[in-house]
């Protein structure tokens, strides 16, 4: 399937045929499937125009490729419109807010990272080519339908994407204990937040890059969190101190 992916299980399939109907192809529903989550999708598609084909589960299995499908598989356009980082940054209508992750492996934080940064209203992910996960169909499912809202930004070379953000006036903060507290950081201005790979943290060069380097105050006896947690956490103290028009000190 040429330029086309997979979105797997009913709360993906439904977020895609919401936000971008006119990008599904088709879509697959066990013939078995006769209650009202499964006749509401099946609605929804034939409305928007989308082909539903009654399959059995052998056929879904065989489609979703060893997913767990709930009963539905849809076939659709591969991914979001082609964005670069100048796309993002040319004709912001506020101060951008991104995520940057460098070097996530697991499809299931990535795609918990993609559903914070949606939730909390992050222009972009940006992401390495190597060392790191794509989107992919597990992905989108962990992602509940953000991977079609977000921008999903791979860079070959994630330094030089850094300073192209500094270059854009965007400060790079990155998430790593140590820092100051995010209690006191300001983050009401052009922010990326940049989080490491699970258990090894930011990389030594991915950290030269960042202009300041914050930590999440933690109350308990865990010593870190996991990374699409921490996205959350830091997106949503962004989103909190510009609704406050909080200013600490840079």
């Amino acid at each position: 399937m040429s330029n086309a992916r997979l979105v797997v299980g009913f709360h993906a399939v439904t977020a895609r045929l919401r936000q971008r109907p006119e990008s599904v192809r088709a879509i697959y529903v066990a013939a078995s499937r006769h209650d009202a989550r499964a006749q509401d999708l099946v609605d929804r598609a034939k409305s928007a125009g989308v082909a539903v084909h009654p399959v059995d589960e052998r056929r879904l299995d065989e489609l979703a490729r060893g997913q767990r499908h709930q009963g539905v598989v849809a076939v659709a356009d591969a991914a979001l419109p082609h964005l670069t980082l100048a796309d993002v940054l040319e004709h912001p209508s506020e101060p951008p807010l991104l995520l940057v992750l460098d070097g996530v492996t697991d499809p299931h934080n990535l795609g918990a990272c993609l559903r914070s940064a949606d939730a909390f209203g992050a222009h972009a992910v940006v992401i390495p080519k190597d060392r790191a996960v794509g989107v992919n169909a597990t992905v989108a499912k962990a992602a509940c339908g953000a991977a079609d809202t977000i921008p999903v930004i791979t860079v070959t070379n994630l330094a030089r994407a850094l300073r192209e953000l500094k270059q854009a006036g965007v400060w790079i903060v990155g998430a790593d204990a140590g820092g100051e507290s995010l209690f006191d950081a300001d983050v009401t201005g052009p922010v990326a937040w940049v989080l490491g790979a699970e258990g090894e943290g930011l990389r030594r060069l991915t950290r030269e890059h960042c202009d300041r380097i914050v930590g999440i105050p933690l109350a308990g006896t865990v010593e870190s969190l996991n990374v699409s947690v921490a996205a959350g956490i830091c997106l949503f103290a962004t989103r909190r101190a510009r609704s406050a028009g909080t200013v600490g000190t840079r």
